[in-house]
């Protein structure tokens, strides 16, 4: 998913509709779980595959789409020189290059790293567990319950990311992107902390706990680099940044499938989901305020000419 993803986004960033564009493929992540588990079971039904042979044949059906989208984004012209102006240049760095903005920007991307990792475990763990969280919820028998929460999600962070096409200073969006994902740690705690009150439903906590959570999220995976990028002046491009961080998070991904097939753990998923994302978004925020503050520094010492 990681090099199909760069492969995409590449023909995406540094254009003025770059954030509408990123923000509707990241969308995508919210119902896409479930799609390509129905196409996964369709595939099983019908033509009784073994399990293990399932993901591989699942591959193929979607690799003939995607061959043929890939091509047809070949096509499309280069940024504008407009464009390139208004959001720089973007082309491959090399090594050293890598090396030499990383100590650039290593506080701010070592957090971003950290705070990726905490939205990753929280995605993995709320996909992963559903089944679970929805049974001791009470909504065990509802076949609906996975689709009704995850619209309404995908719908809010569609528009709330997308409208932030309409911002055309790009050290405003950037700040405003590492805002949002603050205010997704924020949502994501405070819906919490009212569930264990019990002043809220745990569907209503379910709902705006997957808000939070991609609100967090989804910056990562369209405008927070690419903005970062313009903002800076930086001469290259977001796969290396987008790589950095998403290299962590399939590492926390990892631990979560390890943790689920191999451990045996015997444990109230609700119990432990809500006391951890309660933890979480609260580390998550104090990194977010941190990084906030480290970036706007940034910009009064950073040297735009290098």
């Amino acid at each position: 998913m990681g090099v199909l993803w760069g492969l995409i986004f590449s023909f995406v960033e540094g254009r003025k509709t770059s954030d509408f564009i990123g923000a509707t493929m990241a969308v995508s992540f919210i119902v896409s779980s479930g799609f390509v588990k129905t196409v996964a079971k369709w595939i099983q039904l019908t033509y009784h595959i073994q399990e293990n042979w399932i993901p591989f044949y699942t591959g193929l059906v979607f690799l003939v789409p995607v061959t043929i989208l890939v091509y047809l984004l070949e096509k499309i012209p280069d940024p504008s020189p407009e464009e390139a102006a208004e959001k720089s240049i973007r082309v491959p760095m090399d090594k050293n290059e890598r090396k030499r903005f990383f100590n650039m920007f290593s506080f701010g991307l070592v957090s971003f790293i950290f705070i990726y990792i905490l939205l990753t475990l929280f995605r993995d763990i709320r996909d992963n567990f559903a089944a679970d969280i929805w049974l001791e919820l009470g909504y065990g028998n509802s076949a609906g319950i996975f689709t009704s929460t995850e619209i309404p999600i995908a719908v809010s962070v569609l528009v709330l990311i997308a409208s932030m096409i309409y911002i055309n200073n790009n050290k405003l969006a950037f700040q405003i992107s590492q805002l949002i994902i603050l205010a997704g740690f924020i949502l994501c705690g405070l819906s919490t902390f009212l569930f264990m009150q019990q002043l809220i439903s745990g569907y209503v906590w379910i709902v705006l706990v997957g808000l939070g959570l991609y609100m967090g999220y989804i910056p990562f995976n369209c405008i927070l680099f690419d903005r970062m990028i313009a903002s800076f002046k930086i001469k290259g491009n977001v796969g290396y940044f987008m790589y950095l961080v998403d290299s962590f998070g399939y590492l926390a991904t990892v631990f979560v499938i390890i943790a689920k097939g191999s451990m045996g753990i015997s444990i109230s998923w609700t119990y432990f989901y809500s006391h951890g994302v309660l933890a979480l978004s609260i580390l998550g925020s104090l990194i977010s305020i941190t990084t906030l503050l480290y970036f706007n520094k940034k910009y009064k010492t950073y040297n735009y000419e290098q």
